[in-house]
């Protein structure tokens, strides 16, 4: 029972943060030309959404416990033990470009002279995230795919 909803926990906290990152996604192509002043106003739409870190921290917590348990049913391990890699992959990218250019700019309340380099790192970093996060996903659904076959 505990393993079902810790695979559970895994399951939705991955889906809602692949929800949010697929936001930032399918936003870009609206925003990524964008003059300065509209994209700095629209960019407001994110405060507090750092409050998404709890949600990535029980994603984490819940796909290493899945996986510790699972560790003796390969079928369902090695998918898990991957979801875990695309999100750990998601969370670099976070941190090598997403987190640099919130720094640069403030959190998007400064125009410094290079913001539309700033403005395209951030922008894919996103959809480079938002890709993992949906790879992560991918790899849970098969996990569980692969438990209920078991």
């Amino acid at each position: 029972m505990v393993y079902d909803v810790l695979f559970f926990i895994a399951m939705l906290a991955t889906a809602l943060a692949l929800g949010g990152a697929l936001a930032h996604a399918l936003e870009l192509p609206n925003k990524i030309h964008l003059p300065a002043e509209e994209y700095f106003i629209v960019q407001k739409a994110y405060r507090g959404w750092s409050m998404l870190g709890w949600l990535l921290l029980v994603q984490l917590a819940s796909i290493v416990a899945v996986a510790y348990l699972s560790r003796g049913e390969a079928r369902v391990f090695w998918p898990v033990v991957l979801a875990g890699v695309f999100l750990l992959c998601a969370q670099a990218v976070f941190w090598a470009y997403t987190y640099p250019a919130n720094v640069a700019t403030n959190q998007w309340t400064v125009i410094p002279g290079n913001w539309q380099a700033l403005r395209t790192q951030w922008e894919y970093s996103h959809a480079a995230g938002a890709g993992f996060q949906a790879l992560a996903m991918c790899a849970l659904i098969v996990g569980a795919l692969a438990r209920a076959r078991t």
